[in-house]
């Protein structure tokens, strides 16, 4: 049986007893469509799923728009509004992290046609810990488990940034590979106004560096409840300890990779504020 006449059945039922309201049964039928394919769907393929004509999925996908629980995306596709996305966040914590960043990264994708990194800091460095490839025939992706340098990534020089320098200059040194002191304090102090730079922008580019023709930018993941967590601690430093606290110590970065036509670096404040749009509405920056 179509889900619409399910709908209308069952309405009619709860409507004697309990004074429902079949539209927005049939309303919200539509938004368990959004949510259970967690990811922007053409409007054949919504109205496919719950057996409706197109013309009419249509006209609740709008009333569903206005009240921000869906979106329409520039090619055209439906996807989640702002309103589901607050609603998740109540069961967002520590522990599914990870989940709630490959939503973030997915939708950038969605948004951009590019691919799109989630690195965790380790001891030894920032490592890729899950990555979404784009629609496209070309792949940019590094793979999973990759630990990515922090001189010439933008995911390094991000990471880099919101470390203390008393982690940080030893990894940077060791990439370097030069016995020079006089060469490496030089290049010591080209990277301290880079990270001051990064620090102040709140968020690194690199063009090309790793890979010719491929740009790159990484924002950083600010999770309220870390974030809590870390400044109790840097509470109880003292004042001489306050200062290499300014840093707070990141734990995870998003990077979004394309080709120069995908991310032209012209464009660059542009593209950054789609994308702290987007991580802004999961409440990470």
């Amino acid at each position: 049986m179509p889900v619409s006449e399910s709908l209308t059945d069952h309405s009619t039922t709860t409507t004697k007893n309990q004074g429902g309201v079949q539209s927005l049964e049939i309303g919200l039928s539509v938004l368990d469509v959004l949510i259970d394919h967690n990811e922007p769907m053409m409007l054949k393929d919504i109205a496919q799923a719950i057996q409706m004509h197109p013309a009419k999925c249509h006209r609740y996908l709008v009333s569903l728009i206005r009240k921000s629980y869906a979106r329409q995306l520039s090619d055209g596709r439906y996807g989640l509004g702002d309103r589901v996305n607050a609603l998740g966040h109540t069961g967002f914590n520590q522990n599914n992290i990870l989940e709630r960043l490959t939503h973030i990264a997915n939708e950038i994708k969605d948004t951009l046609n590019c691919g799109v990194q989630i690195a965790k800091w380790f001891s030894e460095g920032p490592i890729i810990i899950q990555s979404v490839e784009p629609d496209s025939p070309i792949s940019i992706i590094t793979r999973i488990g990759s630990r990515m340098p922090l001189t010439t990534s933008a995911t390094g020089q991000l990471f880099a940034s919101y470390q203390s320098d008393a982690v940080i200059q030893p990894l940077v040194i060791a990439e370097w590979q030069t016995g020079d002191q006089a060469d490496i304090a030089e290049k010591w102090q080209n990277f301290s106004q880079l990270q001051a730079k990064i620090r102040t922008q709140g968020y690194a580019t690199v063009t090309g560096d790793m890979l010719m023709g491929i740009n790159a930018i990484t924002i950083p993941v600010i999770v309220p409840q870390l974030s809590t967590v870390t400044q109790s601690s840097n509470n109880n430093l003292s004042a001489n300890d306050q200062s290499s606290a300014d840093n707070l110590p990141l734990e995870y970065a998003i990077t979004i990779i394309g080709t120069t036509e995908q991310l032209p670096m012209s464009e660059q404040h542009n593209v950054v504020e789609k994308i702290l749009a987007i991580a802004q509405r999961y409440q990470i920056v």
